[in-house]
């Protein structure tokens, strides 16, 4: 007994008590449970055994809730964050095609950092922008400067966009759980705030996010916080409002960890006049807390939430995450004079290469 029970908490689960399920609340309630249950039958030297290892267990799930409220690194940074505005094109915004002018525009942020797959994501994304009416996309990277192909990419799209470099504060890099894309999502909260039109709607869409297009005309009409379920996440496979007569009651996502709002960044927009009648706006610098955080800033009530995409029954937008590619060092000495080295280069700009 007392080696299966070291077995199921330690040897053969050390990445589940290092997971974000063991940091959740809802663990320790599994937890207890489960020594009840295993308490039966053990005599005096397995109790004390398991009492040990739940003692241990309570400790880590303790001290993680309190490293991840105050952690090293603050929620907002002690230090001005960097901010640098590359490129704006608003002209576009009125210029579609049988575009309704008088239709709020979207305006979608989209964080990204220097990878293998960064411009293929953000072009298999900006490609299915161009089939939205009434976008801005605002794509802010996580750097000190606003990469080429990532510029030639948006005038090339002919989508109306703002392009920003806005890089992570060093300190959170050094974190065990890195809050990625912070740092960006707060660079476009700055330049919605201060030039969205308040009839206008703010949408946080990931590079790694796949969308049909139907949900942008659902987000549109959105009047304070509108909310809909994102697929391929979580223990669950999707993260949901949970609705009853038409109102959000509670949430149906595989990690609670004790947020109020129990949501991914591509599961809600905002309607910006909204947004700006707030006190303080912010997005914390807290990893898996990001979304809870904005949301609170918001003083957002549970009841004032609109439901879309059929009541929460369908989804519109996943979580789809590609396959990470390394970064690889490429021997050219055989082709200097031919295209290898042209088309190589090229990759290395695009940061597919080192």
């Amino acid at each position: 007994m007392i080696a299966s029970v070291e077995n199921r908490l330690y040897t053969g689960s050390r990445h589940y008590l290092t997971s974000k399920r063991m940091r959740s609340p809802s663990f320790a309630i599994e937890l207890g449970l489960w020594v009840a249950a295993s308490f039966m039958g053990m005599n005096r030297r397995q109790r004390i055994v398991m009492a040990i290892i739940v003692s241990g267990s309570l400790v880590y799930i303790i001290l993680t809730q309190a490293l991840l409220v105050f952690g090293s690194a603050p929620g907002e940074p002690t230090q001005p964050e960097v901010r640098k505005l590359c490129a704006v094109d608003l002209k576009r915004e009125d210029s579609t095609k049988g575009s309704n002018i008088s239709a709020p525009i979207i305006y979608v942020v989209t964080p990204t950092y220097r990878r293998p797959e960064m411009v293929a994501e953000l072009t298999r994304l900006g490609q299915t922008l161009t089939l939205v009416k009434r976008i801005h996309w605002i794509v802010a990277e996580d750097s000190l400067t606003c990469t080429a192909p990532i510029t030639e990419l948006l005038q090339r799209l002919g989508l109306s966009y703002t392009h920003l470099a806005s890089p992570m504060p060093e300190v959170y890099r050094k974190e065990r759980y890195v809050p990625r894309g912070v740092s960006n999502r707060r660079a476009a909260l700055e330049w919605v705030q201060e030039h969205g039109s308040d009839r206008a709607v703010l949408f946080f869409l990931d590079d790694d996010n796949a969308i049909d297009v139907r949900l942008f005309e659902e987000m549109r009409p959105t009047e304070t916080v509108s909310m809909w379920p994102v697929g391929l996440i979580g223990d669950y496979t999707v993260s949901s409002p949970i609705v009853k007569d038409g109102k959000v009651v509670a949430f149906y996502d595989g990690w609670p960890a004790g947020r109020k709002f129990q949501v991914d960044m591509a599961g809600f927009a905002v309607n910006v006049g909204f947004l700006k009648k707030q006190k303080k706006v912010t997005m914390p610098y807290i990893a898996g807390h990001e979304e809870d955080g904005f949301l609170k800033s918001l003083g957002l009530s549970i009841k004032d939430i609109e439901v879309k995409a059929d009541g929460c029954t369908k989804i519109y937008v996943w979580h789809t995450r590609t396959a990470k590619n390394p970064s690889r060092a490429l021997k050219l000495e055989k082709h200097q004079n031919d295209n290898i080295k042209v088309l190589t280069d090229n990759m290395r700009e695009m940061g597919m290469i080192k």
